[in-house]
């Protein structure tokens, strides 16, 4: 974003020398912004407290020695997204570093080249919109295709997010069941990020592969002495997580030892750490995960049941990729963007037949293969603006290929006997998600409307 592109930005100017102000606003204006300018702290505040501003130039020494200081904690008090440059005098340089480490952007030194400050002003203002954009962008794709990055426009997505925004803000313990990749511990931040605990901490632990003793730790913390290298006490993932939530992925593998040291600190809210005696009280929201049938594991003995229920407050189901292919093209678009931006590459379009074989992929490690193989496309792109075809890897193309005479129908990936019904499923699953709005079906399916409306003649759709 160049100087001239920069937006209108409203600018507050602080500075007791008025001359020195009307210079600062002059240069500012001319750049086409909008200035207020006041000249002492008590008409800084006012103006921070009722205004509205992106940017506060602000002399660092004025009636008092340290008077630029509180403006910049005001700004940051009533003008929380506004960046804030600090004028100073080459002796208070110290003191203006002092006020980066405080929040403010950057400080620059008296007497000022004004195509110095000019340039650094509007170095400021960018990153005042870069990230407004940025954070409407993402509330755009939550409102409109997800929540918290969550994405999708099936309806057992828009049925999980609905859920999602009702439970988060109680206590109530939280099942996330699906599939590996699936995205279960996108959705348990989700939850804390939404609940009343989010100013806490969000503490993951893996409970897979990891032997009792390990785990017990882990969880538990341990005093110095506890045993041979345990040379100081350690809080476990329980008191780290007090007054936030503690995430258990993989809680189904959790072994059965550890699972009745686990109940008890979950109905006594204390944990006791490895060599001590004397408990300590806890206050954690517990959310797990599994991709096994908890139940059927509980009602069969091989996990207990009265952990079970303790953590099944509420289940909440992730389906597979594949029973949502209609999010295809929404996630591709949302990953290509992302990986293509941290590459310095355009966000890319996805070609009609690259579309339809990535929706007709069965993606048997769910969102996470489809976030690798998006990667390498973007990487693969060679200049190209669009995923073809060509970027895909085998598994994805011949999912999606055309049948050769005497070829028996392929249901390794697709479970299906021909291209054309999936196709024709497809099409039907984007207008059912769709509601029956051609033109956003068409762009869930990643595809123009006048392919889709020869895709329903063709298929007898309505």
């Amino acid at each position: 974003m160049s100087r001239e592109e920069l937006p209108t930005a409203q600018i507050l100017v602080v500075d007791d020398e008025t001359g020195h102000a009307e210079v600062m606003a002059e240069a500012l204006k001319r750049m086409g912004h909008v200035c207020t300018v006041v000249h002492d702290l008590a008409g800084a505040e006012e103006e921070l407290r009722h205004g509205g501003f992106d940017l506060v130039v602000t002399d660092l020494k004025m009636q008092g020695e340290e008077d630029g200081l509180r403006v910049l904690e005001l700004a940051r008090k009533h003008q929380p997204s506004a960046e804030t440059v600090m004028v100073t005098a080459h002796g208070d340089v110290p003191t203006a570093k002092k006020a980066i480490r405080g929040g403010a952007y950057e400080f620059i030194e008296k007497p000022l080249d004004l195509d110095v400050f000019r340039t650094l002003c509007a170095r400021a203002i960018e990153t005042v919109f870069l990230k407004s954009s940025n954070q409407e962008l993402r509330q755009r794709i939550d409102e409109k295709f997800g929540f918290e990055g969550i994405i999708g426009e099936s309806r057992a997505i828009r049925e999980l997010i609905q859920r999602l925004k009702m439970i988060a803000p109680s206590d109530i313990p939280v099942l996330i069941t699906g599939e590996s990749g699936t995205g279960k511990e996108l959705v348990a931040q989700a939850l804390h990020n939404h609940s009343k605990r989010k100013n806490g901490r969000f503490v993951p632990l893996n409970c897979a592969g990891l032997s009792e003793s390990i785990l017990e730790d882990e969880l538990f913390g341990h005093v110095r002495g506890a045993y041979t290298g345990a040379d100081k006490d350690r809080q476990g993932r329980f008191e780290y997580a007090d007054k936030g939530t503690l995430f258990l992925d993989e809680v189904g593998d959790m072994p059965a030892a550890m699972q009745a040291k686990l109940l008890r600190v979950l109905e006594s809210g204390e944990v006791v750490r490895l060599g001590d005696n004397g408990a300590r009280h806890v206050n954690v929201r517990v959310v797990s995960a599994t991709n096994h049938d908890l139940k059927k594991l509980s009602d069969e003995g091989d996990f207990r049941s009265d952990l079970y229920y303790r953590l099944a407050g509420v289940t909440l189901h992730l389906p597979p990729l594949r029973e949502r292919p209609e999010d295809v093209p929404l996630l591709v678009r949302h990953y290509g963007a992302q990986y293509a931006k941290a590459m310095d590459k355009a966000a890319p379009e996805v070609a009609d037949d690259a579309a339809m074989m990535l929706m007709q992929f069965n993606w048997p490690g769910n969102i996470r293969q489809l976030k690798s193989v998006v990667q390498n496309a973007v990487i693969l792109l060679d200049g190209s603006k669009k995923i073809e075809p060509r970027h895909l890897p085998p598994e994805v193309r011949e999912a999606g290929g055309p049948a050769t005479a005497g070829d028996a129908p392929r249901t390794e990936n697709r479970g299906v006997a021909s291209m054309d019904q999936l196709e024709k499923n497809a099409v039907r699953n984007a207008l059912a998600a769709a509601q029956g709005n051609r033109e956003k079906a068409a762009k869930m399916l990643g595809i123009g409307e006048r392919s889709l409306y020869r895709k329903l003649k063709e298929y007898g759709l309505k």
